[in-house]
């Protein structure tokens, strides 16, 4: 499958994997926004502006942008996250051209004063919806416990006060800034005319105004709480943990997911048949997060109140063991067997294939092929989990516990 790339006059970058034995076409607009590029005055701007690309153009109404993607029978979406924000739709090769031409008319929003006020009210109750269902924003919490003054602390959604001060002019302010050609990649992945792409983008999105764009990275200074906040609408205990794990640009990220999946993954990891299989808890679970400058490796944990000190504790063994003995041959081939298998299955969609493109361009610049990217999980060897497991122990977390229980200890370490 060949790998194009074009970038405009104005710095918008273009590229695509095509494939022309593919039944449908994937693109989408890749903006490198998110959470970690606004202020405290503004939390929630970049989510907030994801909602107002859909609320209509000069051209467009939100009407004629919900009717036209459902004209072309396409499948799409946005979502906003630490370091990026993603317009998308995957629909029928015959359909390339309107969606592009649909998602580059959006990409020029009205922001409408109306429509913001409107909004903001949505966002609202949405930062209400989430604080008041399980597991009652546990994740963002424990995020900004860990990353403290960091950036990659913010939450996505803000807060209700920083929604509620944020004005019109604000959020034009932050689009001007952020939503400049130097910071938006086109990608596509599919069946692809690749020259009608490049010439389509050069009409709708050539006369972008060219605007610098850069973002801080300021060193990271961890935080290692132990937090328990009492929620007494709550039936359940949840538990999340953040440690260190290798950055978007460290080489040691195969390692690291492999590791997250002999440890943590949702079937047949140690935290599973310790504490799921068992009956201790409904989930228990590890995942593996890359950013620009930092990584991390989340567990997350849900149980029974009355569960809940026991399994702490069997977490940290977990832990510990994996520190003090590593792990095995068997489990190291078993966790390739299982990535290598769920990364080609998701490949033949390019709707996934979009993703995995879009993700590895905006974050790295850089281009893998499916066999590429396979060749980096099955080049991992034992010394390279033990060198992960060394550099970034899984003993040492940050720890947020929300539930109905007011007192929990945090779990002993070994003698």
């Amino acid at each position: 499958m060949p790998f194009r790339e074009h970038t405009l006059s104005n710095g918008l970058e273009i590229v695509a994997e095509c494939h022309d034995q593919a039944y449908s076409t994937a693109l989408g607009f890749f903006v490198r926004t998110g959470a970690r590029d606004e202020t405290p005055e503004i939390a929630g701007v970049s989510h907030f502006l994801e909602h107002m690309v859909f609320k209509g153009t000069p051209t467009r109404s939100a009407e004629d942008v919900n009717r036209e993607l459902d004209e072309i029978g396409s499948h799409s979406n946005a979502f906003t996250s630490e370091e990026h924000t993603v317009y998308y739709a995957t629909v029928l090769p015959e359909y390339q051209e309107p969606a592009q031409r649909l998602l580059s008319d959006i990409l020029r929003p009205s922001l409408r004063d109306d429509d913001f006020e409107t909004e903001k009210q949505v966002i609202l109750e949405e930062i209400l919806k989430y604080e008041d269902q399980p597991p009652f924003g546990a994740h963002e919490k424990c995020m900004s416990a860990y990353f403290a003054a960091h950036p990659l602390g913010h939450s996505i959604l803000g807060t209700a006060a920083s929604i509620t001060g944020l004005t019109p002019a604000a959020m034009r302010a932050y689009f001007q800034h952020r939503y400049c050609p130097a910071n938006i990649a086109l990608v596509a992945a599919g069946r692809v005319d690749f020259e009608h792409l490049v010439a389509v983008a050069r009409e709708c999105c050539g006369h972008w105004p060219a605007v610098p764009a850069s973002r801080p990275t300021p060193r990271l200074q961890p935080q290692y709480p132990f937090q328990v906040i009492t929620k007494e609408s709550a039936t359940q205990q949840y538990v999340v943990q953040i440690a260190s794990g290798p950055s978007a640009l460290d080489s040691d990220r195969y390692a690291n997911r492999i590791l997250a999946t002999i440890l943590g993954d949702d079937s047949g990891s140690r935290m599973f048949w310790e504490l799921v299989d068992t009956g201790k808890a409904e989930c228990a679970s590890m995942g593996a997060y890359e950013f620009d400058d930092a990584g991390i490796n989340m567990t997350f944990l849900s149980c029974a109140p009355e569960e809940a000190q026991q399994n702490l504790e069997k977490l940290r063994e977990i832990q510990e063991q994996a520190v003090a003995r590593g792990v095995t041959e068997q489990e190291l081939q078993l966790a390739k067997s299982k990535i290598a298998s769920h990364l080609v299955l998701k490949s033949e969609r390019p709707g996934n294939r979009l993703f995995a493109v879009g993700g590895e361009w905006i974050q790295r610049r850089d281009y893998q092929t499916v066999k590429e990217s396979l060749q980096g999980y099955l080049a991992v060897t034992l010394d390279d989990l033990h060198r992960v497991l060394e550099r970034h122990p899984p003993t040492t977390t940050a720890t947020l516990t929300i539930g109905p229980l007011e007192h929990l200890q945090p779990p002993h370490a070994a003698s």
